[in-house]
């Protein structure tokens, strides 16, 4: 297994919207092309603003079959696109790659 890291910034006042987004419709469709959703997590201080997230997957050509399938998934288009009619959610993301050490609790 491979784990990927990724953090969202939200854009001014929309730290909700995002959060009914992946609350309602994203998390099922991530499950439904093959990723494994670990966790959410906000960082203490910065609950309004920071969204960050780990997916598990197979390796890393899984990984990208996975984000391949998601990216042209018309319900998934449709939800970004409805839940974006009053502007874009996120303003900016990063994406880590995680390989669990030998000694790692997860694998």
């Amino acid at each position: 297994m491979i784990y990927e890291l990724r953090t969202y910034y939200a854009a001014p006042g929309k730290m909700d919207a995002l959060n009914k987004r992946f609350r309602e419709h994203t998390c099922d469709i991530f499950e439904r092309h093959g990723m494994t959703v670990v966790g959410f997590w906000t960082p203490e201080g910065r609950e309004q603003e920071v969204l960050t997230y780990i997916l598990g997957f197979e390796d890393a050509g899984h990984m990208s079959k996975c984000w391949e399938s998601f990216a042209g998934d018309e319900e998934w288009i449709n939800v970004r696109n409805d839940s974006e009619v009053n502007g874009e959610l996120v303003t900016k993301f990063e994406s880590t790659v995680l390989i669990p050490t030998d000694y790692s609790a997860i694998k």
